[in-house]
């Protein structure tokens, strides 16, 4: 910039600590101020962005008094300033934010717009939710307007004049990082206030000057032209097949997601307190590996990610750094003297209305990030998002791991706003038989939302390898159901028969636990699908042994995203949380127990109604994780043998961001086709016809539990850790002990052996039987905590087995 066109930075040395010089590719100006503190272009420290913009918050605070800095209202600008302005707004301490946006939003009236002279993209519009947010409050509150740098001016002058025609007040502020004024602009300030009558002033953190010798935008543009051709795009890096995980972040319901339809005190109120868990929910996510993360928010949305950083900056100990993608091209130049050393450029994936066009990040290739969290909002969650050549393809050359964050975008007048409190959100009353599943309308009500007519099966070898490789959750798509040979049905009713007795007595033991426990009427919420069965006949044995009719729903929960807020908040609404009882199948390792009591707690902490006891309720418990159970053996539990066919013809449950918007139940399939082969009905009579035979044992069984010592004892997580070391996976989630968990690896998965404890009899013979017809070996073991372990083939994390058996090859 110095030596090729003659532009100098003119200041003192904390202005160009703050501030680098780079070429823009724009007809209208030719140099880019780059900020080392705004989070923009240059990756950096949040806390040193969100601090920058809080302290000038609180000069102004300082300038307006505390009464008038409550009556201010703050405007920033789109795309650059819109979290500026927002910390701005925090800095000020209560007031209402609004930032400009170049995104139109049918339904939201216009309280304004400009055009910004210099900008390569120039139409700004004002949407404000509150029709009243820019009218001034008796004349006598500010309007604070924040932009990241004041250089001529034009544009706020501009903004101010438009305003005060509208909404005449008698006080402005203007914040910039930098008051960039040539002499000859200064004298505009005082000019301008005294033409509309109204105090103006100005709150800069530096000042300084940019010098611009004649025919530099000719020569810029020249120079441009000359560098890009000989880069051709070097900068972005082929294109990369690398996966991403995707993660719907628990947003707090009512807090927009930024300043485009205006942030009052009252989401300012909401959203601190649930930072934390917000962002142990991203580095739980992104796990123990990463030591230098970025979190890269994505144009006008600017704020969320900013704070989802500063929150995980101090909560971690990675090196954490943040910067946001952006419209405005460029010139990258790899000089350790240029501001803008490297770009990725990709096409724009969220339907903008000045049409597609080209976006970019700067100064992320080379810059050594184990790990970039990217954060959008779900409108711009799309298929150009994804698609090759799209951002997420771009950066995943340059990390080792992406994580795409995603907050749900704000509809305005759909939720709270922050000075009328609207009707609840309506959610729709559950599913239930015969309309969706086999199950009696009595039996189940399913807080879900019926995909029957959507395509989600994939082939089981495509699924592991999307799943392990981290391409996509398997909660986005299902199996292709298992259809089970005559040998094998013939098989699951012999089974049946032979276990009914066994699995009533549970039922019952596990129901009057919970009836002493948690009466007189508690609600289950079985965990689809597997706890479906199980919670239908526990309803069973409370109406046949004590009279009492329990409500039964079916809920969805996912490992890895937690469990159906919206589900939740249905069942608030018609019922007591503390009469919530959470039940499930059996446990194996105990994920699900960890997952549920994690969900819970989030839910509490985004404003969720409190009091849902995170406790589960299981048929069987041989993980020894849960103090609430029918028994502790490994046994054969009929309904593990098979999948749709046993539970209601009702599929898995289903979380993909194109499917299940955030005001949405989570899905599943009714798979009405397979009503010939369902014995959903078989096992639960079968089972049932046993309770009276049952009946005084489990009397007896229950007095000695509720006086017995039940805390889990975690045992089977320990044994399945030794046993992902032993056989040289080094993945817990690939480990499936028990049972229950061994038959969903042979029906679902990719399995790569069977560990069978030595002399274990009928209760494996469709494990033996499955095994066999997908060519798996079956491997009997001594001192195995649970009658039989599932390990899913690691061929895809780590490579194939080795020559032993054990060992895993490297990929």
């Amino acid at each position: 910039m110095a030596e090729r066109l003659g532009v100098e930075l003119v200041g003192d040395g904390e202005l160009r600590e703050l501030l680098g010089l780079a070429l823009r590719r724009n007809p209208k100006r030719a140099h880019l101020l780059v900020s080392n503190v705004l989070g923009k272009h240059v990756p950096q420290r949040p806390s040193v962005v969100y601090g920058a913009g809080v302290e000038l918050g609180r000069r102004v605070r300082a300038l307006l008094g505390e009464d008038g800095a409550r009556r201010a209202v703050v405007l920033g600008y789109a795309e650059t300033a819109t979290g500026l302005g927002h910390s701005v707004a925090d800095g000020l301490g209560r007031a209402p934010y609004l930032h400009s946006t170049r995104r139109p939003v049918p339904g939201v009236a216009r309280a304004g717009g400009f055009e910004e002279a210099h900008s390569h993209a120039t139409s700004h519009l004002l949407l404000p939710e509150d029709p009243e947010l820019l009218a001034a409050d008796g004349r006598g509150s500010a309007l604070v307007l924040v932009d990241d740098e004041f250089s001529t001016g034009n544009t706020v002058l501009n903004t101010i004049r438009a305003l005060h025609e509208r909404y005449p007040r008698d006080r402005y502020v203007i914040v910039a990082l930098v008051d960039m004024r040539s002499p000859a602009d200064r004298g505009r300030l005082t000019e301008f206030a005294a033409e509309i009558g109204a105090r103006v002033d100005l709150v800069a953190r530096n000042t300084g000057t940019v010098t611009l010798p004649d025919g530099v935008l000719e020569k810029g543009q020249a120079l441009v032209a000359e560098r890009e051709a000989e880069a051709e795009d070097l900068q972005d890096g082929p294109p990369h097949p690398r996966p991403h995980v995707r993660l719907d972040l628990p947003w707090p319901a009512g807090v927009p997601d930024g300043g485009r339809h205006g942030f009052a005190e009252a989401h300012r109120a909401l959203l601190e307190p649930a930072l934390p868990a917000l962002a142990d929910r991203v580095a739980r996510a992104l796990g123990d590996g990463p030591r230098r993360v970025l979190v890269l928010g994505f144009e006008e949305l600017m704020y969320a990610p900013l704070r989802l950083a500063t929150a995980l900056e101090e909560r971690t100990d990675a090196e954490v750094r943040y910067s946001t993608t952006t419209r405005s091209p460029v010139l990258a130049v790899d000089d350790p003297g240029y501001a803008i050393r490297t770009r990725l450029v990709f096409p724009a994936h969220d339907d903008p209305a000045d049409g597609p066009g080209e976006r970019y990040a700067y100064n992320v290739a080379g810059a050594g990030f184990d790990a970039v969290v990217l954060v959008v909002d779900s409108a711009a969650d799309t298929p150009a998002l994804h698609a090759p050549g799209g951002l997420l393809d771009r950066l995943a050359p340059h990390t080792a791991r992406v994580l795409l964050a995603v907050i749900p975008s704000y509809v305005p007048g759909a939720l709270a706003s922050a000075r009328q409190e609207e009707a609840p959100m309506q959610l729709p009353e559950p599913l239930r038989g015969p309309a969706f599943s086999s199950y009696a309308p009595d039996e189940v009500g399913w807080l879900l939302q019926d995909l029957s007519d959507t395509r989600l099966e994939a082939p089981t070898e495509e699924r592991e390898e999307a799943i392990q490789s981290g391409g996509a959750h398997y909660a986005e798509s299902l199996p292709v159901e298992y259809q089970p040979s005559a040998e094998y049905q013939e098989l699951f009713k012999s089974a049946l028969e032979l276990s009914a007795a066994r699995i009533a007595r549970a039922v019952g033991t596990v129901t009057e636990t919970v009836l002493a426990e948690r009466g007189p009427r508690p609600v289950l919420v079985s965990l689809a699908r597997a706890g479906t069965p199980v919670g239908v006949l526990m309803r069973r044995w409370a109406r046949a042994r004590r009279g009492i009719d329990l409500p039964h729903y079916a809920v969805s929960i996912v490992r890895g995203r937690g469990i159906d807020a919206n589900a939740l908040r249905w069942l608030a609404e018609h019922h007591d949380p503390a009469d919530v009882v959470f039940v499930d199948g059996w446990t194996g390792k105990g994920a699900i127990t960890r997952e549920l009591a994690a969900a819970v707690a989030e839910f509490e902490k985004a404003g969720g109604v409190a009091g849902f006891n995170p406790e589960i309720a299981v048929l069987a418990d041989p993980g020894g994780c849960v103090r609430t159970y029918g028994t502790r053996e490994d046994f054969l539990i009929p309904s593990a043998c098979l999948n749709s066919t046993v539970s209601g013809l009702i599929s898995r449950t289903v979380l993909r961001a194109d499917l299940v918007g955030p005001h949405d139940f989570h899905g599943a399939k009714f798979y009405r086709e397979l009503s010939g082969a369902d014995v959903s009905g078989l096992f639960l009579d079968t089972v049932a016809a046993r309770f009276d035979e049952v009946a005084d044992a489990v009397d007896a069984e229950v007095k000695e539990l509720l006086a017995a010592d039940r805390a889990p004892t975690w045992e089977g997580w320990a044994a399945v850790e030794r046993i992902s070391e032993e056989y040289g996976i080094h993945d817990v989630n690939l480990v499936k002990p028990g049972v229950g968990e061994t038959t969903r690896v042979l029906l679902r998965r990719v399995p790569w052996k069977i560990l069978a404890r030595r002399g274990a009899g009928p209760d494996l013979d469709h494990i033996r039987l499955l095994a066999e017809q997908r060519g798996v070996p079956v491997e009997e073991v001594d001192s195995l905590p649970y009658t039989c372990v599932g390990l899913i083939h690691p061929k895809y994390t780590r490579g194939a087995t080795g020559a032993d058996g054990k060992a895993v090859e490297s990929a």
